[in-house]
């Protein structure tokens, strides 16, 4: 998923203590004596970074999804983690009316997004690819289970795989209840901080990276954001798209969207971006979420949920 993955769990009186490995930084404050079944929860929230990573990492090879895409013209089985992940990705392409579709993978290999961002190793497909393939020509068979690629082409989840394993992570959190999942800056929290308050979240300054445009008061639920400053590729250009032109979105600068679970979040955002800044506002407002658009010239856009329930500063420091 290209990211450093922080699970950060609270536990009443405890100091802090912390391990990581190559992808995992795992920061869990808890009792002395934790017990065995709290370790067991944050092992399993972990593992389903690398479950979901080996579903859905259209950079691997070895992958399900590159598998998958390997196989045009044929019903393939595929495990739930894959299924579920196609059919949400899907749905958002439909009701973005093809804005966001998951099907620009070999576009995104054109402008350099080729490369496993934990290797730094170029990953190309092969797959000589259908140009006139889209979402449409991705069926699903929910009674089997299985994925047909009706054109050759390449699936790319990234907007929709990495909400989904935090999600699956926060599940088996659920009963710690005070927790954190910071995935790249998509967040997840529950219950309240180390200091008995709500999760302080900051959202990015698209033009300064040093500043916190908003900072949000949150107990629970995730908060994503897309912007075009994440990653850029041959020609500089970011790697937000509307598929609907296979063309950079330049409209708007970064769109925060708070949901209770991940993968909307995340997948909404994404889709907003692509729909520019009235669309992607109406679109957001239909799915009845709380989000904040920004332009390049830092003009602001926000849902009426978002200046409704939002608590909400200004400033540089996040707590």
């Amino acid at each position: 998923m290209g990211t450093v993955v922080t699970l950060h769990v609270i536990h009443p009186g405890s100091a802090s203590t912390g391990a990581s490995d190559a992808t995992f930084a795992s920061d869990a404050t808890f009792a002395a004596d934790a017990t065995v079944a709290r370790d067991t929860a944050i092992a399993r929230a972990k593992d389903w970074f690398r479950r979901v990573e080996s579903a859905c990492n259209r950079f691997d090879p070895t992958s399900e999804l590159r598998q998958l895409c390997d196989t045009a013209n044929t019903a393939v089985p595929v495990s739930e983690l894959l299924f579920e992940a196609t059919q949400f990705a899907l749905a958002v392409a439909e009701a973005s009316e093809g804005a966001f579709d998951p099907t620009i993978g070999a576009h995104m290999e054109l402008r350099g997004f080729d490369r496993d961002y934990r290797t730094g190793v170029n990953t190309p497909s092969n797959i000589s690819i259908d140009a006139t393939a889209s979402y449409h020509d991705v069926v699903l068979d929910a009674e089997h289970q299985t994925i047909t690629l009706q054109k050759p082409l390449l699936l790319d989840l990234g907007a929709v795989a990495k909400g989904l394993a935090i999600d699956l992570a926060a599940r088996e959190l659920h009963e710690l209840q005070h927790f954190m999942i910071d995935a790249g800056g998509d967040l997840f929290v529950a219950g309240q901080n180390v200091d008995g308050d709500d999760w302080h979240v900051g959202i990015r300054h698209p033009r300064d990276t040093d500043t916190m445009i908003r900072t949000l008061r949150v107990s629970s639920g995730a908060v994503c954001t897309s912007g075009d400053y994440e990653r850029t590729g041959n020609d500089g250009a970011h790697h937000l798209l509307d598929a609907r032109e296979q063309t950079t979105a330049n409209a708007l600068a970064s769109v925060t969207v708070l949901a209770p679970s991940a993968m909307v979040a995340d997948a909404l955002a994404t889709a907003a971006f692509a729909l520019g800044p009235q669309a992607g506002l109406s679109f957001l407002e239909r799915h009845g979420v709380s989000a904040l658009l920004m332009t390049p010239s830092l003009e602001e856009f926000v849902t009426s949920g978002f200046a409704r329930d939002t608590p909400m500063d200004r400033g540089r420091h996040v707590g």
